[in-house]
């Protein structure tokens, strides 16, 4: 089978369900464990990225800009992946937090702001975010009465300490650098599959020859 072809591998008629399978394995593959386990922890929240592989433009969107990684569901779960590493993952939480909450009737308003400010915002919440002194006073005084913007100075500055800290470092990351890689290996399958059956109905046509 492919006769001709030696450069291409013995596997050339590989599934598209197997290729599948290899773009989640790479970006599930486990690395040396640390005394931390800071890179067991990088890998986690990818598995439901890989149930959608994200094509390769897609990935270099994230890496032109934040917003472009905001905007992208996908995006969001790779990156809080790596928020986890750094057991910071409370921050895209709280940003996923509050855009559900400008979403929801009036009248769950003030139930929700007080879950998301007990949550988030008060001093030695469980998943406090880092708020400087003055917008977490300003926030906690907008709960009181609750309307869907209440938590946009917080939210932006939640999301300004994401984009200048932690994605400078995701950018470096070899979780990103992995998912580049697995973008690179599925792309040159994919060629040398359709390179593979040009050549098969070639030899079909010419009656095998």
């Amino acid at each position: 089978m492919c006769k001709g072809l030696a450069t291409l591998p013995a596997t050339c008629l590989k599934s598209a369900k197997d290729i599948k399978h290899k773009i989640s394995f790479l970006l599930q593959k486990p690395e040396a464990q640390t005394a931390d386990q800071k890179p067991v922890k990088e890998k986690t929240a990818t598995a439901a990225a890989a149930k959608r592989a994200p094509a390769a433009a897609e990935v270099g969107k994230w890496k032109e800009s934040f917003s472009h990684m905001m905007s992208s569901e996908t995006g969001r779960i790779v990156f809080t992946s790596f928020l986890k590493s750094e057991f910071s993952e409370e921050n895209m939480n709280f940003w996923v937090a509050c855009e559900d909450y400008k979403k929801i009737a009036p009248s769950k308003l003030a139930t929700r702001a007080k879950q998301i400010c007990q949550q988030y915002v008060d001093v030695d919440a469980p998943n406090e975010v880092n708020l400087d002194a003055a917008t977490r006073e300003e926030t906690k005084q907008n709960v009181e009465s609750a309307c869907p913007s209440c938590f946009d100075e917080a939210q932006k500055m939640i999301y300004t300490l994401m984009e200048k800290d932690s994605y400078r470092r995701f950018l470096n990351s070899k979780l990103i650098q992995d998912l580049c890689q697995t973008q690179t290996t599925n792309s040159q399958e994919k060629k040398e599959k359709k390179n593979c059956d040009f050549a098969e109905n070639r030899q079909v046509l010419t009656g095998g020859a």
